[in-house]
């Protein structure tokens, strides 16, 4: 837990002001992904296109403890770090339910885009160009004390400049 003004938990739910976002200028759309503690949704923020993450609060004490010792510690994170190949904290919301706002990206995952290659393999200077976007993010991860424990290819966007071009890839 950090220490200062920045946010604790304990009695209630508190994070910095400057973060938070009105969750009535939110529109959710179609889910996009879910893990094991939220759901993913296509959105929009203010007429711009988002990935809002709904966070699930959980069933018992303990449970809603440490989903929101989570959340406070994705949002710290996502709003210290900013590269080109990290998703773009937006905001977030603390009621009526927890809710992380990033960039939404488009072009797919690393993991589509090689099983969509399949038969062929990935060009050696395409393969580079990942790994040093790869390299780059989690550069910028580890220079902020961030480990990212999670990393594989689902977690990773390609983005396209145009439909045959690969550009670059993104940390999710």
């Amino acid at each position: 837990m950090e220490s200062g003004s920045t946010f604790y938990a304990g009695e209630g739910l508190h994070i910095d002001p400057s973060w938070l976002i009105d969750p009535k200028l939110l529109f959710v759309g179609p889910r996009i992904g879910e893990g094991g503690h939220a759901k993913v949704y296509e959105g929009k923020y203010k007429n711009q296109n988002v990935a809002i993450k709904i966070v699930h609060k959980g069933d018992t004490p303990e449970e809603v403890i440490k989903r929101q010792g989570r959340f406070l510690r994705e949002v710290t994170m996502l709003s210290r770090v900013q590269h080109k190949n990290l998703v773009k904290f937006i905001g977030a919301c603390l009621e009526p339910v927890m809710v992380v706002v990033t960039e939404l990206l488009v072009g797919g995952s690393l993991r589509k885009y090689l099983v969509s290659l399949r038969p062929r393999n990935l060009e050696p200077r395409v393969a580079v160009g990942f790994a040093l976007d790869i390299a780059r993010a989690m550069e910028c991860l580890h220079a902020h004390g961030i480990i990212h424990r999670d990393l594989k290819p689902e977690r990773i966007c390609c983005l396209q400049r145009t439909r045959e071009q690969l550009s670059s890839s993104t940390l999710v």
